[in-house]
């Protein structure tokens, strides 16, 4: 599946004048789960803290079958497959609540893009799973006092079948286990948190030409892992040299320096990076270039005998 009209409208929707929406953090009811607010029959529950969270509203099967387009079989069906979490149960009355219906209609959404029920089953577990990785703000370095200045990237909220059209269908379980585990993606509420537009946006142009998700994943993890060796010679360089000058510790002074140290670290590894890439794409293209006019050359001496 390609990344057209449902990701460009996707992108549409989170730009605001012109620039993109900026990340929230805390759990905001999707455009699915507002569809929620209107439907007939169903509740909304006291928050338990008195008030301070807004009333999390509660469905019949019959009542969720109709908000999310299917039949109370199919819900039956899908309860029977474990596609759906256990409802909130009040004597023999199930009660469901909107992470059931967003959940229902990233089902239906992948169905239609191709994804077997089998695979769909083995997503979500995986998507359950990954609740236990990282927390999106640890993934975007939002859960320290410090404001560290070096990163200028811009998180992405995605549902699942978003994040599925991104990447032609190549989103499996395996290569969704390793995006938690590099730390590209973490999970928050029924959607992914992807920690970078511009990462999220290469990854699938990538994909898009031609590279395997899993392949482009594998060379993350090494560039992760180089560029972590990269940021700790800086580190050390910045601890000893820098933070033994500083008369304060407090937060600001010390997010006051690094503002003005960023810009210089950040000019220093652009610089080098294009060097190397320089170096290691020309050797590349050279040793390409050679063995294909060998090649060639092979090809017409044995013409030559031939003839």
């Amino acid at each position: 599946m390609g990344r057209g009209r449902g990701r460009e409208s996707y992108r549409r929707s989170h730009r605001v004048a012109g620039r993109q929406a900026p990340p929230r953090l805390w759990h905001v009811a999707s455009a699915n789960e507002q569809h929620t607010t209107d439907e007939p029959g169903s509740r909304s529950t006291d928050p338990a803290d008195g008030g301070s969270t807004p009333p999390q509203r509660e469905f019949r099967a019959h009542e969720l079958a109709a908000a999310a387009g299917i039949t109370t079989r199919t819900l039956r069906f899908y309860r029977e497959r474990k596609l759906l979490p256990p409802p909130r149960r009040e004597g023999r009355i199930a009660w469901y609540d909107a992470h059931h219906l967003a959940r229902l209609r990233s089902i239906t959404a992948l169905l239609s893009r191709g994804h077997t029920l089998g695979g769909i089953a083995d997503l979500l577990d995986a998507f359950e799973k990954g609740r236990d990785a990282r927390s999106a703000a640890e993934v975007m370095g939002l859960d320290s006092a410090l404001v560290t200045p070096f990163s200028e990237e811009t998180p992405v909220r995605l549902t699942p079948e978003e994040l599925a059209d991104y990447f032609q269908g190549q989103v499996t379980v395996d290569n969704l286990a390793a995006s938690l585990d590099i730390g590209y993606v973490a999970i928050d509420g029924d959607e992914f948190v992807h920690t970078s537009r511009r990462l999220l946006d290469g990854s699938a142009e990538l994909v898009a030409k031609g590279i395997p998700l899993a392949d482009v994943l594998e060379a993350g993890r090494a560039l992760r892992e180089h560029t972590d060796e990269i940021a700790a010679l800086f580190a050390r360089l910045f601890r000893t040299h820098l933070l033994p000058r500083q008369e304060s510790s407090d937060p600001a002074a010390l997010n006051d320096l690094l503002t003005r140290v960023a810009p210089t670290a950040r000019q220093i590894v652009e610089a080098e990076l294009g060097l190397a890439l320089d170096r290691r794409v020309r050797a590349e293209l050279e040793g390409w270039l050679r063995d294909n006019r060998t090649e060639r050359e092979e090809h017409d001496r044995a013409d030559g005998a031939e003839g």
